[in-house]
């Protein structure tokens, strides 16, 4: 059940459309769109930030979410995957993006191709438990994420320390992400979201433009 999105105001269109959800907040059949927004914004954020690395003497810290080479998968497919095995609520996708964002701050990491793919399935994983009434386990997770059960557990452990535990979302961050998912996505312009009440500002570091709350740019 979809339990973070606030309620729009009469004669408002449905904000939550993108996320394959009606205005009772029920699941509308077929793929919805938060997916392909979602992989849009993971693979523009790995290239910009291998770029980054690459053209820089900043060195990335190595995890154990890091392969040794990326997956065969694209993102866009590992997605898909994802949303058709797990079967988790659909905002569950906007709250993993929540979750690694957080994770990357702590660790003061870069988001790249060798560590995208087992992050992800991670947050999802964690976001699923944490929000829905009914998920698999971790072993089903693995699986799905052509991992190990036993590197499954590792991840999360580690996930969830380096979280703190920090696992609760509000309203207000759900809504402030969903919204930039989608102007990253190409859906919103600066002017719309300013309309929504969600100011667009300048990156501390100067190299760019982020939402208010939202990490310089290392994850998304």
């Amino acid at each position: 059940m979809e339990t973070l999105m606030a309620k729009g105001k009469a004669g408002e269109s449905n904000p939550y459309t993108g996320l394959g959800l009606d205005e009772s907040g029920n699941r509308l059949p077929g793929s919805p769109r938060v997916l392909s927004l979602l992989s849009s914004v993971l693979e523009r954020s790995v290239r910009r930030n291998e770029k980054l690395l690459a053209g820089s003497k900043i060195k990335d810290v190595i995890t154990i979410f890091h392969g040794s080479s990326a997956p065969s998968l694209n993102l866009r497919q590992y997605v898909e995957r994802i949303f058709k095995y797990c079967k988790c609520s659909n905002s569950c996708f906007v709250v993993a993006v929540i979750y690694i964002d957080r994770f990357l701050q702590r660790i003061d990491a870069y988001l790249t191709s060798l560590s995208v793919h087992r992050l992800l399935i991670t947050s999802v994983m964690v976001a699923a438990k944490f929000m829905d009434d009914q998920h698999y386990n971790n072993a089903y997770y693995a699986k799905v994420g052509g991992i190990s059960i036993e590197e499954m557990n590792r991840l999360e452990m580690r996930f969830l320390f380096d979280l703190d535990f920090r696992l609760n979302v509000t309203t207000e961050v759900f809504n402030k992400y969903w919204l930039m998912i989608q102007q990253e996505g190409g859906l919103e312009t600066q002017t719309a979201l300013q309309t929504q009440g969600y100011c667009l500002k300048k990156d501390e570091t100067g190299r760019g433009r982020r939402l208010t709350g939202v990490h310089r740019g290392r994850a998304l």
